[in-house]
């Protein structure tokens, strides 16, 4: 008798399309050793007048049959803009709201640009959901990196922003300086534990992990071609990411991006670049579920059913989880199934 089981990811709520607005480096209190903000966003920085008034025109543009949006400022920190500015583009989502056309309106800043009276001001005009650009909660890879703070103001943020009746999304950027080798894996396996051990109340809803690159035009490139920063491989990244997963899954929390967006003109030196990272990564996490399954059970099973819709994630990339799984002795695979099982 089969054994079946759901996909182990979490199932997302129905959210609305995000309409990201970039702000790339609006805010921020100096530039990262590894950021090139508008080679990661696609787009330069402008004065804030002209990406209001474009944010404005571009909602409106859109035909209402389409629905409201989720309005997303990204790219700097927002917390940290200069006044009146947080204010403007809240009051923006504000008046697109009351036009039916923005349903939900998001930020992302940094830990240590955040209060609890400032958290409760922006939820009172109107924001939602705050993305913290935590990196790490390592106090050797923030101080590597140079970020300003360290893991327990990191931590800190986070309760804060859900004490604020905010929500959280958490971004992660694995890799990165001060995270290097076999002890930067054990420093995300713990970023990942500190995340998924957070309480209930002070759980995110969404968390991001973008391993970190070696973009040109960053101060990380000097470095990287000095010898003095080794980025991850690809096959390490995929598989600490296909772990980060499978914890983030146990936990309820989905993840949602996994790696950079690709954008043209982006100039990536080195590091665990992969169009497919993401799929690699889900395909492994979906391998290490089946194991654990595997080895809890009383008799060894032969075959993996497999719902056909999720046939290529299985195998994964050009079918290169093939041989692991027969290694596990499932030898057969029957697709097109109405859920996973095992038997």
């Amino acid at each position: 008798m089969p054994v079946r089981f759901p996909h182990p990811e979490p199932v997302r709520p129905a959210r609305p399309k995000v309409f990201p607005v970039f702000l790339p480096l609006a805010g921020c209190p100096g530039r990262c050793l590894y950021c090139n903000q508008p080679a990661q966003t696609g787009q330069a920085p402008v004065a804030l007048a002209d990406v209001l008034a474009r944010a404005r025109a571009d909602i409106l543009a859109r035909p209402e049959a389409d629905g409201p949006v989720e309005l997303a400022y990204y790219g700097g920190t927002f917390t940290a803009l200069p006044s009146p500015w947080p204010e403007r583009f809240l009051d923006l989502a504000a008046e697109l709201r009351t036009l039916g056309r923005v349903c939900r309106v998001r930020c992302s800043t940094r830990p240590d640009a955040v209060t609890p009276a400032l958290l409760a001001s922006l939820r009172a005009r109107g924001l939602d959901l705050i993305e913290l650009g935590v990196q790490s909660f390592s106090d050797a890879a923030l101080a590597a990196s140079r970020r300003g703070y360290d893991g327990a103001t990191a931590l800190a943020a986070c309760r804060m922003v859900r004490a604020a009746g905010l929500g959280l999304g958490v971004q992660l950027l694995p890799g990165m300086p001060g995270m290097e080798g076999p002890q930067g894996l054990k420093a995300f396996a713990r970023d990942i534990a500190t995340v998924t051990g957070l309480a209930p109340e002070s759980a995110p809803e969404l968390v991001r992990l973008y391993p970190c690159l070696v973009l040109e035009g960053t101060e990380l490139a000097g470095l990287w071609r000095a010898g003095s920063f080794t980025p991850w491989t690809l096959p390490d990244t995929v598989d600490a990411l296909a772990r980060a997963l499978r914890s983030l899954w146990a936990a309820g929390i989905p993840a949602a991006r996994l790696g950079l967006a690709e954008q043209a003109g982006l100039a990536v030196l080195a590091g665990p670049r992969h169009p497919a990272i993401g799929q690699m990564a889900r395909a492994r996490a979906l391998l290490l579920h089946v194991r654990g399954l595997l080895a809890a059970l009383p008799a060894p099973a032969s075959t993996l059913y497999v719902p056909k819709r999720w046939q290529g994630e299985v195998l994964g990339q050009g079918n290169a989880l093939r041989a692991e799984y027969a290694g596990l002795g499932l030898r057969a695979a029957a697709w097109g199934e109405a859920e996973f099982g095992l038997g």
